[in-house]
């Protein structure tokens, strides 16, 4: 029997590693997603939370009487809103406008402070990067986590997810893949996974108009076409957290591709996931039929993380007007098509040397 928790953010990490069936019967391989949705703040970000404040906490820099700030898509909002109020402390979180409704209810509910504004260019002051950390600097009072460039987000994962990882695919895990915002998640898994087995393949997967594939493959951050509706994920800079990442191999995927994927699991599977989830979960699809046995190669077991619950994301990739809005049909392309595209067009999948 477990002992009991004392407070919520004793709840964080050890999640369950589920296989996706439908997809691993497609594809002949053992595709799985890492449940981060089962966190208490319900997404990946509960762990990065929880180590920047326990590390800020033994250094001395966060201190009784003090209170956090951070500026946040949503997920690592909620994650520290869990931990401050678990912890004692207050939490102001700033936040650019345009994120998905769910995340601002969740972030208040929890008991932090929600300031929103508007969505400009990092290059702009006023971004919520540096309105937090302005926040910071002009009152003794906050302690700012900094995710992007804080290294305790990814030692998060470098000592709790990636060994989780690790021992519930007994040693035997081929493939990992993951998208990127701050790179801890990506960054300290893949560092970890490196250092026990050489062999294990990396995937770092892009949407639309973010510059990671174009960084990894060319050197500078230049943004592909388009945009993406996925919230969190894809930077034009590089951070910390993003350099303590091994990266085999990159891949740019559509957002109508990650809607496909994402009514299938659904449908198939009784699995919702949120957009980032989605694309995570494409990009498994895509390296399986790459390196698996449909084009040769030996059955795969590939890892990536279902990264916060899939109703965050419902205003977006489950709302028909929204998708409208965005020109995305999701009757247009059966799963069966899209893995026939995906089989017809083997180069979207580039290696790269970086970590």
């Amino acid at each position: 029997m477990h002992r009991s928790s004392s407070n919520l953010s004793e709840l964080i990490g050890n999640t369950p590693l589920l296989k996706i069936q439908s997809l691993s019967k497609l594809t002949g391989c053992d595709i799985y997603v890492k449940c981060e949705f089962l966190n208490p703040g319900g997404s990946v970000k509960d762990r990065a939370a929880l180590q920047m404040v326990k590390d800020a906490i033994e250094s001395g820099e966060l201190t009784p009487g003090m209170s956090i700030v951070e500026g946040t898509a949503g997920n690592t909002g909620i994650g520290l809103a869990i931990v401050a109020k678990s912890l004692g402390y207050d939490l102001d979180v700033v936040m650019p406008k345009g994120q998905t409704k769910e995340k601002e209810e969740m972030i208040e509910l929890h008991g932090a402070k929600l300031h929103l504004v508007d969505a400009v260019p990092f290059s702009n002051q006023a971004h919520f990067y540096h309105t937090a950390r302005q926040m910071a600097e002009q009152n003794p009072k906050y302690w700012w986590a900094n995710q992007f460039e804080n290294l305790s987000n990814a030692k998060a994962h470098f000592e709790h997810t990636g060994p989780e990882i690790y021992q519930q695919t007994d040693k035997e895990i081929d493939v990992f893949v993951s998208v990127a915002g701050t790179g801890g998640t990506l960054g300290g898994i893949s560092k970890y996974l490196k250092s026990q087995n050489s062999n294990i393949k990396t995937v770092a997967v892009d949407p639309d108009g973010s510059g990671i594939l174009n960084y990894l493959t060319q050197g500078k951050y230049i943004a592909t076409e388009g945009g993406s509706f996925t919230e969190g994920i894809g930077i034009m800079r590089l951070v910390e957290n993003f350099k303590q990442a091994k990266i085999d191999h990159a891949i740019n995927l559509p957002d109508k591709d990650i809607v496909t994927v994402a009514n299938y699991v659904r449908q198939q599977d009784a699995l919702v996931l949120g957009s980032s989830s989605a694309l995570n979960v494409t990009a498994a699809l895509y390296s399986a039929l790459q390196f698996g046995p449909l084009n040769g190669g030996a059955k795969q077991t590939i890892v990536t993380i279902a990264c916060d619950l899939g109703e965050r994301s419902k205003s977006k990739l489950y709302n028909p007007e929204f998708l409208a809005s965005k020109n995305i049909d999701p009757s247009s392309q059966t799963i069966q098509q899209l893995i026939k595209t995906y089989q017809d067009n083997n180069s979207l999948l580039q290696s790269v040397d970086f970590g």
